[in-house]
């Protein structure tokens, strides 16, 4: 994302589970929403500053004054979750030029703790990080039913737990690429795939590209 753009949704609109290709950065103008991405959901208000990275998943729904967000190209010192200082200074100068608007987003970014953390964000974090976690000695260990673990979860995330643990470990795998020296086969096992061919399929499925072509792209962005 090179441009600024200034999007409006409406009162109670949903966007389905969907990711970008592009990492970016979104502020937010007005209105409040929950955003459900890789990691934890996270409860949006105004001047907050929200981290996308590239083909990071996520859901979003609006409340009742829907909301207006101005995504920026993703500069250095944006990360996370944070507060901006000035929103209003920051729409101005995107209007002129997007990136010397993310580069005043991040200096002037506060961090901010703006998650949930309510029983789906601890299994989203658990599924994070443990490839082998069982979900029916989760599901017990927190009081709650297997079928509703399920449910509840896919209502918030728009996705069942083992997909979202699958994503979460191609993830990984996409962020070893670009200093991975060993073999395709190797990263596999190392991030919790079955076989190359289980971790080709999923990150394909995800990018629109095989590891092997991912691999070269970022070796030559590095050039």
């Amino acid at each position: 994302m090179n441009a600024a753009a200034f999007t409006r949704h409406d009162p109670g609109e949903r966007l389905p589970r969907h990711r970008h290709s592009e990492a970016y950065v979104a502020l937010v103008l007005a209105g409040t929403y929950v955003e459900a991405g890789d990691g934890a959901r996270v409860a949006a208000a105004p001047g907050m500053v929200i981290v996308h990275r590239g083909h990071d998943a996520h859901r979003d729904e609006f409340g009742r004054a829907g909301a207006s967000v101005l995504n920026l190209p993703l500069v250095a010192g944006l990360d996370g979750i944070g507060r901006a200082a000035d929103p209003d200074a920051v729409a101005r100068l995107a209007m002129r030029d997007a990136h010397a608007a993310a580069m005043l987003l991040a200096e002037t970014v506060t961090p901010e703790a703006a998650r949930l953390d309510d029983w789906p964000d601890l299994l989203a974090e658990a599924l994070s990080g443990d490839a082998e976690l069982c979900l029916a000695d989760w599901a017990a260990a927190h009081g709650i039913a297997p079928p509703s673990l399920s449910r509840g979860f896919r209502l918030a995330y728009g996705v069942s737990p083992k997909r979202y643990r699958l994503e979460q470990r191609a993830r990984r795998a996409l962020g070893h690429l670009s200093g991975w020296t060993g073999s395709l086969a190797a990263l596999a096992a190392e991030t919790g795939f079955a076989d190359q061919a289980h971790m080709t399929r999923t990150l394909a499925a995800m990018t629109g590209a095989p590891p092997q072509r991912l691999r070269v792209k970022s070796v030559q962005a590095r050039v």
